[in-house]
């Protein structure tokens, strides 16, 4: 008896000496912060992301908002789009509001700025929606996870809409880190069509003439069975209605084609009958369980549809309450890296699996086409070809160190 006792203090006093973090978090609120575009250029993806992010955690831990009994507390910052505010605010955020790790930002530029405030303090950053390949890529560091989709996950779903021998295209982008990085994955992953452009314009542009005339000059009366403009535009001032007025298809045969959008963004899509692209996300495509509750939840709230990037903030918050759940909500970082690396774990778009190379989240996308019957001024009436699944997609490792 005597014998038994004694071993079972031992066995008490090793587990007491192995994790006297986790005891000391015990009841401790888990903070994360959410910096994301409140206000400014993409003001409309940023409240998206976070409405998506509220109900994701409340979906994840069914309503609770706890794991393993300690509280989530979400603590939200603007970085109204802007590099430096995003930065200062994310050292703001390890700094003096001791968050445990972070969601953000909206903005590729803004991103790019803060990488390197999540190393110094070596806290985990969760980057959702900002795409840049980058982000991923050369200026990755191992606190840097991404359940958004890169630029090469954009580029190579779309490239199976128009990678087809006897095609040229030109590519219409804005100038900085999004439509850039975009545009070069892009032409990374087209094999068999040809490339014959690449225009960039401010990414607030609203008279594209001049973008469009040079576009059409190279295009009108280039060789080749088809003409396309590739667009990969984000934020508040969408080419595609400008586009529709030039009548391209009648006056010089130019298809025109996209990724995915928010779907005010893409009402104007109606007006290209049979246009393909490849979307992140669109609400009627993935029948699965999250996705289910998440457009019946949201339609009962909002009275709308989920859009794109409310998708991708309840993926963020499934992410984390996963990795959480992994750590007994132990929120170490070291813990976190390591439930995060390989970590597989469920979204509104089915699973998605965290690359141990580069944290980057391998997961569907879907190949889309506009119905030939769409009517213009309406909801984008989008139909799925097909989905194009992690395994189908050769996405490159762009890590420099």
């Amino acid at each position: 008896m005597f014998r038994r006792t004694l071993c079972a203090l031992a066995a008490l006093t090793v587990t007491a000496l192995a994790s006297p973090l986790a005891f000391a978090q015990a009841g401790k609120d888990i903070r994360i912060a959410h910096i994301y575009s409140r206000t400014g250029p993409l003001e409309a993806y940023g409240k998206q992301t976070q409405t998506g992010l509220m109900m994701g955690l409340e979906y994840a831990t069914n309503g609770t908002m706890t794991v393993s009994g300690r509280k989530i507390v979400v603590i939200e910052k603007d970085d109204q789009g802007k590099p430096d505010l995003g930065k200062s605010l994310l050292q703001q955020a390890y700094a003096d509001d001791k968050v445990d790790l972070a969601i953000g930002p909206t903005s590729s530029g803004v991103a790019l700025a803060m990488l390197p405030v999540a190393e110094e303090y070596k806290k985990v950053l969760l980057v959702e929606p900002a795409v840049a390949d980058s982000i991923t890529g050369e200026r990755w560091n191992k606190y840097i996870f991404r359940t958004g989709r890169s630029s090469s996950q954009d580029a190579i779903s779309n490239a199976t809409a128009v990678d087809q021998p006897g095609t040229v295209i030109a590519t219409l982008g804005q100038d900085y880190a999004f439509g850039r990085d975009g545009v070069k994955a892009f032409k990374d992953a087209v094999k068999k069509a040809k490339i014959i452009h690449e225009e960039y314009l401010p990414q607030n542009t609203t008279d594209f003439t001049a973008g469009f005339q040079r576009i059409i000059d190279k295009l009108k009366d280039a060789p080749g069975q088809r003409k396309v403009i590739w667009v990969i535009w984000a934020g508040a001032t969408p080419p595609f209605a400008k586009l529709a007025e030039q009548d391209l298809k009648k006056r010089f045969n130019i298809d025109v084609a996209t990724g995915g959008n928010i779907l005010p963004a893409m009402v104007p899509y109606n007006n290209f009958p049979g246009m393909e692209g490849a979307s992140y996300y669109y609400f009627g495509f993935s029948k699965n369980q999250p996705n289910l509750w998440l457009v019946t939840n949201h339609y009962t709230r909002f009275k709308s549809p989920p859009d794109f990037f409310t998708a991708g903030g309840m993926s963020a918050a499934m992410a984390v309450v996963a990795a959480l759940k992994k750590t007994n909500a132990d929120t170490a970082t070291d813990k976190l890296i390591s439930a995060m690396e390989g970590m597989s774990f469920d979204t509104p778009k089915g699973m998605m699996t965290f690359r141990k190379e580069d944290h980057q989240a391998m997961q569907s996308m879907y190949h889309f086409r506009v119905a030939p019957g769409a009517r213009p001024g309406a909801m984008a009436d989008l139909h799925l070809v097909k989905e194009i699944k992690p395994n189908e997609m050769d996405v490159p490792i762009k890590v420099k160190r």
